[in-house]
C-alpha cells in the first residue's frame, strides 16, 4: 500500500507510550526502524499489483486508456436507454427554456407594462404576469417529469452496472482472485457503485442544466446589449483559467480518494474476516494503528479535494460579484444616457445571477463528477480484466458411454511465477475409474496437480487432457460438471443444510439430496439438528463443528456426480471416529470414479488403487500403496513413522 508519494508509514508509539488498548509502560526496542511499512501490513511484502487490476497501471498512456475504457463502459451503459435519453433532454431543453423566460418577462413588464399601467391600462402587465405563470408551470412539469424519467434510467443503469461487475468477478479464475484482495472487490461493488450512484441521483441533472444556463444566459446577453455583454466578456479570461485550473487538479484528487477509502475498505475486510487470529496474536493495537493510518490517509485525501473547492467555490463568487458591479456601474451610465432602457438593465442583472450561480454550484456537483468518474474508472479497469482461464470459442463435448474420467497430463509445466517452475514437463495417465492418492512435502506440486485438473490454472506448457479432450477446449459449464473439487475448508453459504448439499445440483430432489448424506455417512447428525435438512446452518456454516461442515461438503459433491473427485487435504479436519466413518463411505462412493486424493494421513492413502509419491514438482514413486510400503522406498518410510505415531 502506498500514500501519494511512496509507501505510506505510521510511527510507533515510542518507549513509556502507550502501544494501544490494554498496553501501557515501555515497549523494548527490537532494532526496527520506528515507522511500520504499510506495504508490509498483512505480515508480508505484498505484490504491488495486488490491489489493482491490470488495466490500472500508474503510466500517463495507462491512465489514459484508462478513461477512454471507462467513456466506453457509460455509452455501452446507456445505450440500450438512448429512447429514454432523448425524451430526457428536450424535459430539459423545455425546463431551461422556462427558466430563461423569467428575467425577460421582467423585462417586458418594467418596459411595456408600467407605462400603460400609469394610463389606466393593466392589461399588458397582466398578460406579463399571466406568461410568468404559464412559464413557471411548464418548469415545474418539465422539471418534475425529468426527475422520474432520470431516475427510471439511473436505476437501470446502475443494475446493470452491478450486474455486470458482479458476473464478470465470478468469471475471472482463480488466479485473480488469489492476486486481488477480497476488500478491493467490496468497494468496487459498494463504494464505487455508491459514488456512481450520488451522481445519477442527485448530480447528474444539476450539472447539464448548469451547462446549459450558462450557455443559454451567454447567448441571451449578447442579444439583448451588447455593450454590457462585452463588459461582461472581460470576466471570462479568470473564469476559464480558475475552471481548468480546478478540473486538473481535482480529477487527481478525486482519483486519490477513491484509492484512500478502498484501502480503509481493504483493511477492514480482512481484519474482520481474520478476527480469530488478531485477537489470538493480540494484534488488535498494531491493527488499530493500521487503520488510524489508511484511515488518516482517506481524510488527508479528502481535505485535499475540499481545499480545491474551497479556492473554486469562493473564486467564482467573487468574480461573479465583481462582474456584477461592474455591470451595475455600466449599465446605470448608460440607462442615464438614454442608451439602454431599465428593463433591459434589470433583466441582464437577474440573467447574470442565473449564470454565476450555476458555475459556483457546478464545484459541488463537480465533487460528485470526479468522484463518480475515479470510481468508474476503477470499475472499468476491472471488468477490462480478462480471465486467464478462458472458455474456448469453439468448445468440444465431452464424449458420453462408460470409462468416463481418464485424466491425462502431457509434458505439463506450470509456475505460479515464471521465475519458480512447480512442474517441469510432468508426465502422468489416470484411467477411468481410478483412485490416486497423491502424497509429498510441502511444496511439491499435489495441489498444483489438483488445481490444473479443476482448471483453476492453465499449463503454461503441455496439456490436460479428461477422456481425451484438452480442458482448454472444454466449456466451463461441462467442466464443472464432469470436476469437483473437494478441499479441508469448503465453504458453506448461508441457508438450509440440503441447499448447502444441493448446490452442485439445484433442481436435485429432497430424495437425492438425503442418499447423498447417507452414502458419506452424515445423514445422522444432520437428521439430529434441530430442522434437520431445513436447519439453517448460518453464515459460513457457523452452526456446525468443523467436521460437520466437511461431511456437507462431501455429501455436496457426491451429489454432483462428477467424472473426477479431487480430495485436497479433504479429511484434514474430521476427528478420528468421523474420518473412519468417512473412509467406509468412500469405498463405495468412488468405485468406478475416477479420484484424485492428496492427504498426509496415510490411513487415507490406503483406500488408493495406486499412489504418487511427488517431490519437486516431479514423480518419484509411482504404485499400488501396498507394494510401495514393501519396496523400503519414501513411502515406506513415510509410512512406517504413521505405524509408529499409532503406537
Amino acid at each position: 500500500m502506498s500514500g501519494a508519494d511512496g509507501p505510506l508509514r505510521i510511527p510507533r508509539p515510542r518507549r513509556g507510550e502507550s502501544a494501544g488498548p490494554g498496553r501501557t509502560g515501555p515497549r523494548p526496542s527490537r532494532g526496527r526502524d520506528d515507522s511500520l511499512d504499510l506495504t508490509r501490513w498483512r505480515g508480508r511484502a505484498t505484490d504491488p499489483d495486488a490491489d489493482r487490476s491490470r488495466a490500472e497501471a500508474a503510466t500517463p498512456e495507462a491512465v489514459a486508456r484508462l478513461r477512454a475504457r471507462s467513456r466506453a463502459l457509460l455509452r455501452g451503459l446507456l445505450r440500450p436507454h438512448r429512447g429514454r435519453l432523448g425524451g430526457a433532454v428536450a424535459l430539459l431543453l423545455l425546463q431551461n427554456a422556462a427558466a430563461m423566460a423569467g428575467p425577460y418577462l421582467v423585462m417586458l413588464g418594467i418596459d411595456r407594462g408600467i407605462g400603460p399601467l400609469r394610463a389606466g391600462d393593466p392589461g399588458p402587465l397582466v398578460a406579463v404576469a399571466a406568461a410568468f405563470a404559464v412559464a413557471t408551470g411548464t418548469e415545474y412539469a418539465a422539471r418534475r417529469g425529468f426527475l422520474a424519467l432520470a431516475a427510471r434510467i439511473g436505476q437501470a443503469v446502475l443494475l446493470d452496472l452491478r450486474q455486470r461487475v458482479y458476473g464478470h468477478f465470478l468469471r475471472l479464475d482463480v488466479g485473480f482472485h488469489e492476486r486481488y484482495t477480497s476488500g478491493r472487490m467490496v468497494s468496487r461493488l459498494t463504494s464505487d457503485l455508491d459514488s456512481i450512484a450520488e451522481l445519477v441521483d442527485g448530480g447528474i441533472d444539476k450539472l447539464v442544466m448548469a451547462a446549459l444556463s450558462v450557455l443559454s444566459v451567454a447567448g441571451i446577453l449578447l442579444w439583448l446589449d451588447l455593450p454590457l455583454a462585452a463588459a461582461t466578456l472581460l470576466a471570462f479570461p479568470f473564469l476559464f483559467w480558475l475552471s481548468r485550473w480546478f478540473a486538473r487538479a481535482s480529477a487527481g484528487a478525486y482519483r486519490r480518494t477513491r484509492e484512500a477509502v478502498a484501502l480503509v475498505i481493504v483493511h477492514f475486510v480482512e481484519s474482520l474476516r481474520g478476527i480469530r487470529a488478531v485477537q489470538a496474536y493480540r494484534r488488535e493495537p498494531r491493527n488499530q494503528r493500521i487503520f488510524a493510518a489508511v484511515n488518516d490517509d482517506y481524510r488527508q485525501a479528502s481535505l485535499d479535494a475540499f481545499r480545491l473547492i474551497a479556492v473554486y467555490s469562493p473564486g467564482i463568487r467573487m468574480i461573479g460579484n465583481l462582474t456584477v458591479a461592474v455591470v451595475l456601474g455600466y449599465g446605470g451610465w448608460r440607462v442615464l444616457g438614454g442608451r439602454t432602457e431599465v428593463g433591459v438593465l434589470a433583466a441582464f442583472l437577474l440573467y447574470l445571477r442565473r449564470f454565476f450561480e450555476p458555475m459556483e454550484e457546478l464545484s459541488q456537483f463537480y465533487n460528485a463528477l470526479q468522484s463518480a468518474t475515479a470510481a468508474l474508472e476503477k470499475l472499468a479497469g476491472v471488468l477490462d480484466e480478462r480471465p486467464a482461464v478462458a472458455e474456448p470459442e469453439r468448445p468440444v463435448p465431452l464424449p458420453t458411454g462408460p470409462g468416463r474420467g481418464a485424466v491425462v497430463f502431457r509434458s505439463v509445466s506450470f509456475g505460479y511465477r515464471p521465475q519458480a517452475p512447480i512442474l517441469a514437463g510432468l508426465e502422468l495417465a489416470v484411467p477411468a475409474g481410478q483412485t490416486v492418492a497423491l502424497i509429498g512435502p510441502t511444496g511439491a506440486g499435489k495441489s498444483t496437480i489438483a488445481k490444473l485438473v479443476a482448471r483453476f490454472h492453465d499449463p503454461d506448457a503441455g496439456a490436460v487432457r479428461l477422456d481425451g479432450i484438452d480442458l482448454r477446449d472444454l466449456a466451463d459449464a461441462e467442466l464443472r460438471r464432469a470436476v469437483v473439487l473437494v478441499t479441508q475448508e469448503n465453504h458453506l453459504f448461508t441457508g438450509s443444510v440440503a441447499e448447502n448439499i444441493r448446490f452442485g445440483r439445484p433442481d436435485a430432489d429432497d430424495a437425492a439430496v438425503e442418499a447423498a448424506a447417507r452414502a458419506i455417512g452424515a445423514h445422522d447428525f444432520i437428521a439430529a439438528l434441530p430442522d434437520g435438512y431445513a436447519t439453517d446452518v448460518h453464515r459460513r456454516g457457523g452452526r456446525l463443528s468443523a467436521g460437520q461442515r466437511q461431511l456437507v461438503a462431501f455429501a455436496r459433491a457426491f451429489l454432483a456426480d462428477p467424472r473426477v473427485l479431487i480430495l485436497d487435504e479433504a479429511t484434514s479436519s474430521l476427528d478420528v471416529p468421523t474420518e473412519r466413518l468417512v473412509q467406509r463411505a468412500l469405498g463405495s462412493i468412488l468405485r468406478d470414479r475416477t479420484a484424485l486424493v492428496i492427504a498426509h494421513r496415510l490411513s487415507t492413502v490406503e483406500i488408493a488403487d495406486r499412489v504418487l509419491v511427488l517431490d519437486g514438482g516431479r514423480i518419484v514413486e509411482d504404485g499400488p500403496p501396498a507394494e510401495l510400503a514393501a519396496a523400503g522406498g519414501r513411502y515406506a518410510a513415510l509410512h512406517r513413522q504413521w505405524r509408529d505415531s499409532l503406537i
